[in-house]
């Protein structure tokens, strides 16, 4: 049985007898009552704008449980999932070790807002297996990681401006939601309400993949930025996967201006491998942010940088960051038992190249049905965009009117039990969990659901 679903894995999908009908939509029944109930309590009915669902058809789907590769909903539909709580999960759903972990440590209490040797332990895993960070602080999220590192990238280097690239998501912090306005090099304008313009004129917003930008905001702005911020590899708004050399580019001018290059790897860190993306790009950025998958998908994050740059952070040096959830008990174990798993010999190598069969096979597919689909995907992340283009590295580069061709083959998906981002700016993720077998139920379903997507173009 086995080999020969790996035998229809690695052929040729092109000849593949493939359904070109719609499916019946799934129930959405109990989903939708809590959603309307839902609506009462919270903006919009959600307490995160994507889940909302704006973007795709149908109500949200409330997710009941989590086990392995798959997620059950409300109505007790049940779903290969590759969201995996948006990449953190890369054991999957309810790994056995990091739930008895987290067990045996809530048995001694959940929050103390003190130090713990499982604080310890879990930075030594880290610093040990990840040369990019001598010292680390953790924090509750995300976005709290990035925060601070501006901060400490502007303490240290008593300048203010911060250059991001648009198409880049770093969380909500205020001075990092913002967008390019008119020309090569701008200041930020607020893409959210509540931002002062204050704020935002601080952060300088270029194109992606752009040489001359980034040389002429150093040039507009001598002496007067602290650091540029780069996600590892932007996997927010697209897949769009820069050149080495590019890279390389960034960090040789921001030492030239004698400012920091960030690496946001909340996304690539722990996931392309142990050292993310700065080890994918053999690239030392002098501050690194990671996410919830140092804490196995609980709230957590976690910036590092050398022993002198953190130096800088209070109570060694003057620049202020707390948090009473920093370090929390239940978060350290769930990562402690993470980690150690990713550590495991091969661990990577089995996982990417699981991905990269299954990405390049729904490609094949593709091809011979000389479908405008591209599948990017680097390590265990993959992207679906519906372009002929061979690389998308710009926001710019990614046409609007193809999320129409998602939006239905998200509803096609749900309704063959796969479940995705409700957003076709999304990447999805392939976790540990996943079989060879369950990966060729969920290349079936998406190679018919391209047939669905394409019959009427």
């Amino acid at each position: 049985m086995l080999e020969s679903l790996k035998k229809m894995f690695s052929g040729n999908e092109g000849d593949m007898p493939v359904s070109t009908g719609s499916k019946p939509d799934i129930s959405r029944e109990k989903s939708a009552e809590l959603y309307e109930k839902a609506k009462n309590y919270f903006p919009g009915g959600v307490n995160s704008p994507v889940r909302a669902f704006k973007s795709v058809y149908g109500t949200p789907l409330f997710i009941q449980k989590g086990d392995g590769c798959f997620v059950w909903d409300a109505d007790g539909n049940q779903f290969i999932d590759f969201c995996g709580s948006w990449g953190p999960l890369i054991l999957g759903h309810n790994h056995p070790k990091v739930r008895d972990k987290v067990t045996e440590v809530m048995q001694n209490g959940m929050s103390f807002g003190a130090p713990t040797a499982l604080e310890n332990e879990l930075a030594e895993l880290i610093i040990k297996n990840n040369k990019f960070v001598e010292k680390i602080r953790f924090t509750s999220s995300g976005t709290e990681a990035v925060m601070s590192a501006i901060r400490l990238a502007r303490g240290y280097t008593g300048k203010d401006k911060i250059i991001k690239f648009e198409g880049c998501y770093h969380g909500h912090t205020d001075s990092l939601l913002v967008k390019a306005g008119s020309g090569l090099v701008t200041f930020g304008e607020t893409s959210s309400a509540g931002v002062p313009k204050s704020f935002a004129q601080e952060t300088i917003v270029i194109p992606l993949n752009d040489k001359d930008a980034i040389k002429a905001a150093f040039e507009q702005f001598k002496d007067e930025v602290a650091a540029v911020i780069i996600e590892g590899i932007p996997a927010n708004n697209g897949l769009l996967m820069q050149d080495v050399e590019y890279i390389k580019y960034l960090e040789n001018i921001c030492k030239e201006n004698k400012a920091l290059l960030i690496f946001d790897e909340v996304i690539t860190g722990f996931r392309l491998g142990f050292e993310g993306a700065a080890a994918h790009y053999g690239v030392k950025p002098d501050i690194v942010t990671y996410g919830k998958i140092i804490g196995g998908g609980l709230p957590v994050g976690m910036y590092g940088a050398s022993a002198e740059i953190m130096g800088h952070i209070s109570p060694d040096g003057g620049v202020y960051q707390a948090g009473t959830l920093s370090g929390n008990p239940v978060a350290m174990a769930a990562g402690i038992a993470q980690l150690t798993e990713l550590l495991r010999s091969g661990f990577y190598k089995e996982l990417n190249n699981k991905a990269s069969e299954f990405a390049e096979s729904i490609q094949r597919f593709a091809t011979a049905r000389n479908y405008k689909l591209k599948v990017f995907h680097v390590g265990s992340i993959f992207w679906m965009a519906f372009t002929d283009k061979d690389k998308i590295q710009s926001a710019d580069d990614i046409d609007p009117a193809s999320m129409e061709k998602f939006k239905v083959l998200h509803r096609e998906l749900l309704n063959r039990g796969i479940y995705i981002g409700p957003s076709g700016y999304e990447v999805g993720f392939v976790s540990a969990a996943h079989t060879k077998i369950e990966l060729e139920k969920a290349k079936r379903a998406i190679l018919e659901s391209l047939d669905v997507v394409f019959r009427n173009k």
